[in-house]
C-alpha cells in the first residue's frame, strides 16, 4: 500500500510539473520508455531494489541508461527520485503517471484476449461499443492466449466480459459435478 501511495504522489507532482512546462506528451513517451526498460530488464529492477549498491552508483547507472533517450525534465526527475532513495519505485511511478495521464485525457484501455488474432472489423466494433458507453478515446491492447481455446475476454476498466470456450467448459464441469438425484439430509 505504501508503494502505491508513494508512486501516485510522485506521479501527480511530475504531472503538475510537466503541465506547467508544456511537455506532457514528451514526458508520457519517456515514462512509457522507463516502464518498458524496467520490465524488460530484471537485472535493472533487482539493482534498483538492492540495498548493497550505493545511491551514487545507482544514479550513474540510471544516467547512463536514460540520459540519451529521455528529456531533461524526466532525467532530472529520475535523479531526484534516486537522490531521495526512491529508485526502487521508479517503474511504479512511471505506471502511475501513465494512469493519471489516461484518466486526465479520458482515455479508456480495453484489453482484448483471444486465442487467435482477430480481424479489423471486430476490433472496430469493440472500440465503437466502448466509445458509445462513455469514454471518448479508447486504447486497445490485444493479448493472444491459446489457453482460452476460443471466443474472447474483453476487459474495460474493472469490468470483464468473458465469452471464452474455457469458461463454458468450466461451467459445464460445475453442472456435471452436481448430483441432482441425491438429497442432502
Amino acid at each position: 500500500m505504501k508503494s502505491t501511495r508513494l508512486s501516485s504522489r510522485y506521479a501527480k507532482s511530475l504531472l503538475l510539473l510537466v503541465e506547467e512546462q508544456d511537455t506532457l506528451e514528451a514526458t508520457l513517451s519517456d515514462m512509457k520508455h522507463v516502464v518498458a526498460v524496467c520490465s524488460e530488464n530484471k537485472d535493472l529492477s533487482l539493482l534498483l531494489k538492492s540495498p548493497i549498491v550505493k545511491s551514487d552508483k545507482k544514479i550513474s547507472i540510471l544516467t547512463e541508461i536514460f540520459s540519451k533517450s529521455v528529456s531533461d525534465i524526466t532525467m532530472a526527475f529520475i535523479h531526484i527520485i534516486a537522490t531521495k532513495k526512491r529508485e526502487m519505485y521508479l517503474s511504479g511511478i512511471a505506471k502511475s503517471f501513465i494512469s493519471l495521464y489516461k484518466s486526465q485525457k479520458n482515455i479508456e484501455t480495453v484489453t482484448l484476449t483471444t486465442a487467435n488474432p482477430i480481424d479489423d472489423i471486430t476490433k472496430s466494433e469493440i472500440l465503437d461499443y466502448v466509445k458509445k458507453n462513455g469514454k471518448s478515446d479508447v486504447e486497445l491492447s490485444e493479448i493472444i492466449d491459446k489457453n482460452i481455446i476460443g471466443g474472447m475476454v474483453v476487459k474495460v476498466g474493472d469490468k470483464q466480459l468473458d465469452a471464452s470456450v474455457i469458461r463454458d467448459i468450466k461451467e459445464l464441469r460445475k453442472t456435471f459435478n452436481k448430483n441432482l438425484y441425491i438429497k442432502d439430509f
